[in-house]
């Protein structure tokens, strides 16, 4: 009866900081954000030109199309549809107990979980729909629902502790574009995307059975000494998701691995090994890469040199994106306008949804308005991230980054290399493809405790 109550006092507390993160975070998602109109907006690898014969800025919500030209205004719809077509995940709340804890949500930790999350599922957006796909309902989101987020989180707060007090699962509060996205006419083409679209998010869902969910991320981090509850830095997790990915055993996930650079290297031999290693089938085939590079971009601040190359890495269509943040914070960085970041924040606390119902809500998963930060604020902790369907995508590149590493270096060592042959060629204990007793080898667990003590603390 005492762990009864135990457990009931801990899920009173989880809603309540469930909603003061929101009360936190709410204004955030309510803020506008604005755009100069004479430089160009890139969004991983895409660029969007705003400029017109005026100066000032412009906001992407749409507000301010009515000053500027057609062509303009259509490229703002086209930024905003590609930016919202990103699958967003954030904190979400009344989700399925984890394992070996009483938590049901991951509000106040669990913000570089998904932003790697984010991360990955970008890699397999590219993997499975192509970077010119966009969600045809991107602009039905209502924008202007965010305006509604904070007295939505005060309702949620007061239904919070009613629930608690009577014993009852919290009621749900979803505006009117939560009940369904309304059907439309769809050529085949864009069915399979949509079975995709619908597919990837379901990977990340949260629930114990989601291949790249947050119960299954948690359950890898176990063996490097993370529980949940903890915080995560980027190179943590990064490991995180390529174990995830290694154990997936849904069969469309056979044709994609994850390479982690090892001290801010990259081996040619063993990411193509990687690529061409054998499914699960038996079958011989290449597989797609996704790379994850963990670095430090300065001391205890971020070095300002390494902006020209954070700028050029976001301007690859095959980059997918960067996990990182501020002291405190965990953000995906996504893309950059001048010297400013573009980002998905992922700290807005959200309902659970189920997504193993058929045409579950997907608004929840696509942010309505992107934000930006300068490049100064971020934490030097970061992990990158790249796509590579082929080897010869791989090999070129290689040279195209190692050239761009060079160009912006004003260092003697470039922030990360690319090398050719095998770890093991440099007197690196290489880690095995597949391991039975044990998910890290002893060299990755002793790489991860020193990440652990290096990085920032996210809350």
């Amino acid at each position: 009866m005492e762990a009864t109550g135990t457990d009931e006092v801990e899920k009173i507390k989880s809603k309540f900081m469930s909603a003061w993160h929101n009360m936190k975070y709410s204004w955030v998602l309510k803020t506008k954000t604005y755009f100069s109109r004479n430089s160009p907006v890139f969004l991983l690898g895409k660029c969007y030109h705003f400029k017109t014969d005026e100066s000032g800025e412009l906001s992407t919500d749409g507000s301010n199309f009515d000053k500027i030209n057609m062509e303009i205004s259509g490229n703002v719809e086209e930024f905003r549809k590609d930016f919202i077509s990103r699958i967003w995940l954030t904190y979400r709340e009344e989700f399925p107990q984890i394992k070996g804890s009483a938590l049901t949500t991951d509000c106040g930790w669990g913000c570089t979980l998904r932003t790697g999350q984010m991360l990955l599922a970008q890699g397999l957006m590219l993997h499975f729909l192509g970077r010119a796909w966009v969600w045809p309902d991107a602009l039905d989101i209502d924008n202007s629902d965010s305006e509604s987020w904070t007295a939505h989180t005060v309702k949620k707060l007061t239904a919070s502790f009613e629930a608690s007090l009577t014993a009852e699962r919290e009621p749900k509060i979803l505006s009117n574009h939560h009940q369904g996205t309304l059907k439309r006419n769809w050529d085949d083409n864009e069915k399979r995307n949509e079975v995709y679209h619908r597919k990837i998010i379901s990977w990340f869902g949260d629930s114990p059975l989601a291949a790249f969910g947050l119960h299954q991320l948690i359950e890898y981090g176990k063996k490097s000494g993370k529980i949940a509850g903890d915080w995560y830095g980027p190179a943590v997790v990064a490991h995180i998701l390529r174990k995830a990915v290694e154990e997936a055993r849904d069969p469309e996930l056979q044709g994609v691995t994850v390479y982690v650079a090892q001290d801010c290297t990259v081996y040619s031999s063993d990411v193509i090994d990687r690529q061409c290693s054998l499914m699960d089938s038996g079958k011989a085939a290449t597989k797609a890469v996704i790379i994850l590079v963990p670095v430090r971009l300065g001391g205890e601040r971020t070095n300002m040199d390494y902006l020209e190359f954070v700028k050029g890495i976001l301007s690859l269509e095959y980059c997918v994106g960067i996990i990182g943040g501020k002291p405190k914070q965990s953000y995906y960085f996504a893309g950059f306008q001048d010297d400013s970041l573009i980002y998905m924040d992922p700290h807005y606390c959200q309902s659970f949804v189920d997504v193993s119902i058929k045409d579950f809500p997907l608004e929840s998963f696509h942010c309505p308005s992107p934000k930006k930060m300068s490049f100064k604020k971020m934490d030097p902790s970061c992990t990158i991230g790249f796509y590579c369907r082929t080897v010869q995508d791989f090999e070129k590149a290689s040279e195209e980054i190692t050239k761009m590493l060079k160009s912006s270096s004003k260092e003697k060592y470039p922030l990360f290399t690319f090398v050719k042959g095998h770890s093991r060629d440099y007197d690196f204990a290489s880690s095995p493809l597949h391991e039975e007793n044990d998910l890290f080898s002893e060299d990755e667990k002793k790489r991860l405790k020193r990440f652990s003590t290096e990085e920032f603390v996210l809350l």
